[in-house]
């Protein structure tokens, strides 16, 4: 049987993680202030999806790659830092010009695809599998009790993101308010993208 004081901490341990800044959470506020709220739907499902399939994986072993072979680590946060530099490039102009330059939210697949090269979300299914996998549990179970959590926890966490991003995109009505987030929302991927690189 579970230990309701481990959900208690596996949750409280997910929402932490998945509310704190990140890739994820700055491509969603991004995604919310360009596109709103029910746009970015498809793509909070897919960073969830996306996670969930990491976490089952991780808890199946593939975490062992990562201690294997450090470089893979390294590898995914290069790809993922010139991901988020990519899209600050094509943030500029675009808040005001959605139609015409053809942008468009990231679809399901897109961003559970994305989780791939994220390693905050590797750091999570990792941290997930060595410090709250149940050991008195058979594997499914305890498997099944860590996906469900973050199936629940996740979506809730990352759509404060959005909603605040679709909170800004309702406020901000003339071009020059404008610009500014875009120059904002580039900074926050700069950023993001540095701490990355930089993350031991």
């Amino acid at each position: 049987m579970i230990d309701l004081n481990l959900f208690f901490a596996l949750t409280s341990f997910y929402f932490v993680m998945y509310v704190t800044p990140g890739p994820n959470n700055a491509m969603v506020l991004t995604s919310g202030i360009k596109f709103g709220f029910s746009k970015t739907v498809p793509h909070m499902s897919g960073i969830t999806i996306g996670h969930v399939l990491q976490v089952v994986l991780v808890c199946l072993g593939l975490g062992k790659l990562f201690q294997l072979f450090p470089v893979i680590q390294n590898v995914l946060k290069i790809i993922c830092a010139i991901y988020l530099l990519y899209l600050g490039y094509k943030i500029i102009g675009s808040f005001s010009n959605i139609k015409e330059d053809g942008s468009r939210p990231l679809k399901f697949h897109e961003a559970a695809l994305f989780q791939l090269v994220n390693p905050k979300a590797w750091t999570i299914s990792s941290m997930v599998a060595s410090g709250f996998l149940p050991k008195d549990e058979k594997l499914f179970t305890a498997i099944f009790f860590i996906s469900i959590t973050a199936l629940i926890i996740c979506p809730i966490s990352i759509s404060i993101w959005a909603a605040f991003g679709s909170g800004i995109r309702n406020l901000v009505k003339n071009d020059k308010k404008k610009a500014i987030v875009e120059y904002f929302l580039v900074i926050l991927l700069l950023i993001t993208a540095i701490l990355i690189v930089l993350e031991k």
